[in-house]
């Protein structure tokens, strides 16, 4: 029974808006303001860096506590699945009608505490590119790619479970679905800096 219990956890976790929290306490709609994205970024953009940042540490614990918990009690199918649900209810809230962000930071939280070289590979891709590039939408989404990579590599050599690359690319997916819009001006040539 640990095992449900920790994904629905990880999911009601997930599932706080800490961006529509600290847009609240500014008296601003943050999906009427910016991207109308509820995430780090937007957050910046339309409240201020400092809050920016506090968004994108709260979202990175979200993914990091509810793992790291589960990490001492649980086996790897149940590990995964915690991991995945964490981001699946940032992506998709209860509390805010499914409408959540993207997912990149929360993600970059579980692959840190559940598949390290992954997480910390994935951080790092996301901070170049972005710097690089200077568009979160480019770091994120070749973060969650490098992050899936990198834990399959890490099967290869039998050294991670194979239910933990699974997670890793179901992660990556959902980071991908969460940025279909930034995908298609990023084709288009018309996505903002951020």
């Amino acid at each position: 029974m640990l095992g449900p219990a920790f994904a629905v956890i990880a999911y009601l976790v997930g599932s706080i808006s800490f961006a529509e929290i600290i847009a609240r306490r500014a008296g601003i709609d943050i999906r009427a303001a910016g991207s109308n994205n509820p995430g780090a970024t937007n957050i910046g953009r339309v409240v201020g860096k400092r809050e920016g940042r506090r968004v994108l540490a709260l979202d990175v614990l979200k993914g990091v506590i509810p793992a790291a918990i589960a990490s001492f009690l649980l086996d790897p199918m149940w590990l995964a699945v915690t991991g995945f649900c964490g981001v699946l209810g940032h992506c998709y809230p209860i509390w805010h009608g499914l409408r959540g962000g993207k997912g990149a930071a929360t993600a970059a939280g579980v692959l840190v505490v559940l598949v390290p070289p992954a997480g910390l590979c994935a951080a790092i891709t996301y901070l170049a590119l972005r710097k690089l590039t200077r568009r979160a939408s480019v770091g994120s989404l070749m973060g969650a790619v490098v992050g899936g990579v990198v834990a399959s590599l890490l099967t290869r050599f039998h050294t991670l479970p194979f239910e933990l690359v699974l997670m890793a690319w179901g992660i990556a997916l959902l980071v991908f679905l969460r940025h279909h819009d930034n995908l298609a001006r990023l084709i288009a040539g018309t996505e903002p800096p951020s």
